[in-house]
């Protein structure tokens, strides 16, 4: 089967020899073809360090300063006059047992977790559910802590967790197609800058040595090297 006509013309805009600059792989995925919905916009990051081993993992927080243009769907794990302040705060459920009872059963409609400490016992329960997905509430994401109404302020707000996956990849959403040129440019260099301080002291070489963006309906487009940190 051939290929269709939008891909034909996106392919036409690409030079697969080249490294672009951000503004550049930024303007070719405004120029693509457009689609019925605000596409998201993803930054795609390949590390030099073993994921496999424990001193080289990368997992932090980020807060983009523009947000990802997602409206997030925020649980939280908490009791009484905890749960009542989170509901009151912003979040799109919070309770105990119940909630527990029902993510168990293989509920995931929300898109962020955050838990009190005193219910992480619990919590831990729901590993098989939450952790594939990438929604196990962690203290070093900011995610388990008594004051659930900062929280839920940060990851509304804009705050994201970045995480190596098992082939020594970062992928993550810095943003709308809609947002202007400039906001994209700092969601991304906000996310790079945050990898950057990331970084292993047990990484050798090339910490950074490829990145892409893209689009939901687009190409990936390789970034060049000048783009990246190197100190």
């Amino acid at each position: 089967m051939g290929k269709s006509k939008r891909i034909r013309e996106i392919a036409s805009r690409i030079d697969r020899h080249k490294h672009y600059t951000l503004s550049e792989a930024i303007a070719i995925l405004k120029a693509c073809p457009p689609v019925k919905f605000d596409q998201t916009v993803e930054l795609t990051l390949k590390l030099g360090i073993d994921p496999r081993k424990s001193d080289q993992q990368v997992r932090s927080v980020v807060s983009l300063p523009n947000g990802t243009g997602k409206v997030l769907r925020v649980l939280v794990f908490a009791r009484g006059e905890k749960a009542s302040e989170a509901l009151a705060a912003g979040a799109d459920f919070a309770g105990d047992d119940e909630l527990m009872k029902k993510v168990l059963d293989g509920w995931t409609d929300f898109d962020s977790v955050i838990a009190t400490p005193d219910m992480m016992r619990e919590v831990g329960k729901l590993g098989k559910v939450l952790g594939p997905r990438g929604l196990m509430p962690t203290p070093k994401a900011g995610t388990v802590t008594p004051d659930v109404v900062t929280a839920l302020r940060e990851i509304k707000g804009g705050k994201v967790e970045f995480k190596l996956d098992r082939h020594g990849v970062i992928s993550n959403a810095v943003g709308k197609l809609s947002f202007e040129d400039n906001k994209i440019t700092e969601n991304i260099q906000a996310l790079l800058g945050a990898i950057w301080k990331a970084k292993p002291n047990t990484a050798k070489g090339q910490y950074m040595q490829s990145a892409y963006l893209s689009s939901t309906m687009g190409p990936g487009i390789r970034i060049s090297s000048n783009e990246l940190p190197t100190a």
